[in-house]
């Protein structure tokens, strides 16, 4: 390579190297910002999720103190929650009411839950299958044999109870027969708890019955 050539190619380095230069300090930021922006939504969703938790443990920790004082119902009305805490609270607030003998309370507080569509679908429908049970045969019978129709459809998680339900309104309805024959087939059903398989085959022996064997 000659003198000259040599030259060329030392100048051209420099210009590419200035160029480089140039464009790291007419765009480098562009870098800082994205790498700022990465540090600093990492931090942000950190400091969301801790937020977030300690709301919820705050939340938690008023609705568990509510329930213990004297006039639960009272308490828990003072704490303000939306969306699914509300939910949560009119939950909690039906389950209170059922206990001090309030029926009417308790039923709007569960229906109210299970009208709430922020909460997650199994704890609307248990908030739907608690409000049916307190309202026994208060309820207009076409409103609860349709609300247990679909409590009780397969893969429900609370079908069981909800069949108990039916269960139950076919004797109230005089239908012993089909009443003894479906607390048969209920118990023939897997995963069913300790208690319903008790109150089932109760059921059957008091209406004259026989418990099948497994």
């Amino acid at each position: 390579m000659s003198e000259t050539d040599s030259f060329i190619e030392e100048v051209s380095e420099e210009v590419r190297r200035d160029r480089l230069y140039g464009m790291l300090r007419k765009y480098g930021w562009i870098g800082i910002v994205v790498v700022l922006a990465i540090v600093g939504g990492a931090a942000y969703t950190e400091w969301t999720a801790s937020r977030d938790a300690n709301a919820a443990q705050e939340f938690g920790d008023a609705v568990v103190a509510a329930v213990e004082q004297d006039a639960p119902l009272d308490a828990l009305k003072s704490i303000d929650a939306d969306g699914s805490r509300a939910g949560v609270l009119d939950l909690t607030a039906g389950g209170e009411a059922a206990k001090a003998g309030n029926t009417d309370a308790a039923i709007t507080h569960f229906q109210a839950a299970a009208d709430n569509e922020a909460l997650p679908q199994s704890l609307r429908q248990l908030a739907q299958i608690k409000a049916v049970m307190v309202a026994g045969t208060d309820m207009d019978p076409a409103k609860r044999d349709a609300a247990l129709a679909e409590l009780a459809k397969p893969g429900a998680p609370y079908a069981p109870l909800a069949q108990e339900q039916q269960v139950l309104a076919l004797v109230e309805a005089g239908d012993t027969d089909k009443a003894i024959a479906e607390a048969q087939r209920i118990l023939q059903e897997a995963e069913l708890t300790a208690g319903l398989q008790q109150r089932l085959s109760q059921l059957i022996v008091a209406l004259g019955g026989d418990v099948q064997p497994d």
